[in-house]
Protein backbone atom coordinates (compact mmCIF):
# COMPACT_ATOMS: atom_id res chain seq x y z
CA UNK A 1 0.00 0.00 0.00
CA UNK A 2 1.14 3.34 -0.85
CA UNK A 3 -0.63 6.45 0.90
CA UNK A 4 -1.31 9.44 -1.93
CA UNK A 5 -2.52 11.93 0.31
CA UNK A 6 -4.73 12.88 3.61
CA UNK A 7 -8.34 12.25 2.46
CA UNK A 8 -9.98 14.63 5.20
CA UNK A 9 -9.98 15.32 8.77
CA UNK A 10 -12.75 14.83 11.13
CA UNK A 11 -13.62 17.20 13.79
CA UNK A 12 -16.35 16.76 16.21
CA UNK A 13 -18.01 20.21 17.08
CA UNK A 14 -21.08 21.35 20.32
CA UNK A 15 -22.26 24.17 17.99
CA UNK A 16 -22.05 23.83 14.15
CA UNK A 17 -23.00 27.51 14.01
CA UNK A 18 -19.94 28.75 16.30
CA UNK A 19 -17.89 26.03 14.41
CA UNK A 20 -18.99 27.41 10.98
CA UNK A 21 -18.09 31.35 12.52
CA UNK A 22 -14.57 29.95 13.24
CA UNK A 23 -13.58 27.70 10.21
CA UNK A 24 -15.39 29.19 7.51
CA UNK A 25 -15.65 32.99 8.58
CA UNK A 26 -12.44 33.26 10.52
CA UNK A 27 -10.28 30.60 8.94
CA UNK A 28 -11.67 31.25 5.60
CA UNK A 29 -12.54 27.82 4.30
CA UNK A 30 -15.11 27.09 1.66
CA UNK A 31 -18.38 25.21 2.43
CA UNK A 32 -19.24 22.12 -0.17
CA UNK A 33 -21.96 20.25 1.40
CA UNK A 34 -24.47 20.95 4.56
CA UNK A 35 -26.36 18.36 5.67
CA UNK A 36 -28.32 18.87 9.06
CA UNK A 37 -29.53 15.25 9.08
CA UNK A 38 -26.45 13.47 7.55
CA UNK A 39 -26.55 9.76 7.74
CA UNK A 40 -29.43 9.45 10.02
CA UNK A 41 -29.39 5.54 11.24
CA UNK A 42 -27.02 4.87 8.76
CA UNK A 43 -23.66 3.58 9.04
CA UNK A 44 -21.90 6.36 10.61
CA UNK A 45 -24.72 6.57 13.39
CA UNK A 46 -24.00 2.11 13.83
CA UNK A 47 -20.81 3.21 14.15
CA UNK A 48 -20.63 6.27 16.89
CA UNK A 49 -23.50 4.91 18.46
CA UNK A 50 -25.38 8.15 17.94
CA UNK A 51 -28.48 9.63 16.28
CA UNK A 52 -28.35 12.16 13.18
CA UNK A 53 -25.30 14.48 12.93
CA UNK A 54 -25.02 17.60 11.39
CA UNK A 55 -22.12 17.02 8.81
CA UNK A 56 -20.50 20.39 7.08
CA UNK A 57 -17.21 19.68 4.80
CA UNK A 58 -14.92 22.54 4.06
CA UNK A 59 -12.60 23.06 1.60
CA UNK A 60 -9.42 25.65 0.79
CA UNK A 61 -8.49 23.93 -2.71
CA UNK A 62 -10.45 21.51 -4.97
CA UNK A 63 -8.75 17.95 -6.66
CA UNK A 64 -8.98 14.58 -6.45
CA UNK A 65 -6.43 14.20 -3.48
CA UNK A 66 -7.70 17.37 -1.83
CA UNK A 67 -7.92 17.39 1.63
CA UNK A 68 -10.69 18.35 3.32
CA UNK A 69 -12.08 18.79 7.13
CA UNK A 70 -15.49 17.33 8.19
CA UNK A 71 -17.55 19.31 11.02
CA UNK A 72 -19.42 16.96 12.77
CA UNK A 73 -22.17 17.61 15.27
CA UNK A 74 -23.53 14.64 17.11
CA UNK A 75 -26.78 14.67 18.56
CA UNK A 76 -26.25 14.45 21.33
CA UNK A 77 -23.02 15.94 21.81
CA UNK A 78 -20.64 14.46 24.27
CA UNK A 79 -17.00 14.75 25.52
CA UNK A 80 -14.34 17.40 24.81
CA UNK A 81 -10.93 17.95 23.02
CA UNK A 82 -7.74 16.18 24.12
CA UNK A 83 -4.33 18.21 25.63
CA UNK A 84 -1.09 18.87 23.73
CA UNK A 85 0.50 15.52 23.77
CA UNK A 86 -2.42 13.23 24.89
CA UNK A 87 -3.11 9.82 23.52
CA UNK A 88 -4.81 9.92 20.17
CA UNK A 89 -4.76 13.03 17.31
CA UNK A 90 -4.40 15.91 20.09
CA UNK A 91 -4.14 18.95 16.92
CA UNK A 92 -3.82 19.89 13.23
CA UNK A 93 -2.32 21.96 11.19
CA UNK A 94 -2.07 23.90 8.18
CA UNK A 95 0.37 25.43 5.51
CA UNK A 96 0.11 29.01 5.32
CA UNK A 97 1.32 32.13 3.18
CA UNK A 98 -0.21 34.49 5.85
CA UNK A 99 0.73 33.33 9.36
CA UNK A 100 1.09 36.73 10.79
CA UNK A 101 -1.71 38.37 9.39
CA UNK A 102 -3.84 35.27 10.37
CA UNK A 103 -2.98 35.22 13.83
CA UNK A 104 -3.70 39.16 14.52
CA UNK A 105 -7.35 38.19 12.62
CA UNK A 106 -8.14 35.73 15.52
CA UNK A 107 -6.28 37.06 18.11
CA UNK A 108 -8.32 40.30 17.19
CA UNK A 109 -11.52 37.69 17.46
CA UNK A 110 -10.41 36.70 21.02
CA UNK A 111 -9.31 33.14 20.00
CA UNK A 112 -7.66 31.84 22.86
CA UNK A 113 -3.58 31.58 21.56
CA UNK A 114 -1.92 28.50 22.63
CA UNK A 115 1.71 29.63 21.32
CA UNK A 116 2.09 32.90 19.23
CA UNK A 117 4.39 33.22 15.94
CA UNK A 118 7.40 31.29 16.50
CA UNK A 119 10.41 30.43 14.42
CA UNK A 120 12.19 27.00 14.47
CA UNK A 121 14.34 25.13 12.62
CA UNK A 122 12.67 23.27 9.91
CA UNK A 123 14.45 19.93 10.63
CA UNK A 124 11.57 18.40 11.82
CA UNK A 125 9.22 19.18 8.83
CA UNK A 126 11.96 16.65 7.06
CA UNK A 127 13.65 20.03 5.54
CA UNK A 128 18.04 19.79 5.44
CA UNK A 129 18.57 21.85 9.32
CA UNK A 130 19.48 25.96 8.87
CA UNK A 131 15.89 26.72 7.43
CA UNK A 132 13.01 28.08 9.69
CA UNK A 133 9.46 27.68 9.98
CA UNK A 134 6.99 30.46 11.62
CA UNK A 135 4.58 28.43 13.84
CA UNK A 136 1.40 29.59 15.69
CA UNK A 137 -0.94 27.57 17.81
CA UNK A 138 -4.88 28.66 19.22
CA UNK A 139 -8.08 26.53 19.51
CA UNK A 140 -11.18 26.42 17.67
CA UNK A 141 -14.51 27.48 19.92
CA UNK A 142 -14.52 23.75 21.25
CA UNK A 143 -10.96 23.89 22.45
CA UNK A 144 -9.27 22.02 19.83
CA UNK A 145 -5.81 22.94 19.05
CA UNK A 146 -5.00 24.41 15.28
CA UNK A 147 -1.81 25.25 14.24
CA UNK A 148 -0.54 27.01 11.29
CA UNK A 149 3.17 26.89 9.75
CA UNK A 150 4.52 29.11 7.19
CA UNK A 151 8.35 28.93 5.75
CA UNK A 152 10.38 31.92 6.46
Amino acid sequence: MKIRATSHIAIGVSNMERALQFYRDLLGLRVTLNDPNENPGGQLSKVSGQGTRHGVYLRWEDGPDATFIVLSEDRPTSGGPLKINQVGIHHFAFWVDDLEATFEKVKAAGVPVVLPPTTFDSVAYGEPAGKKVMTTLFKDPDGTVIQLDQRV
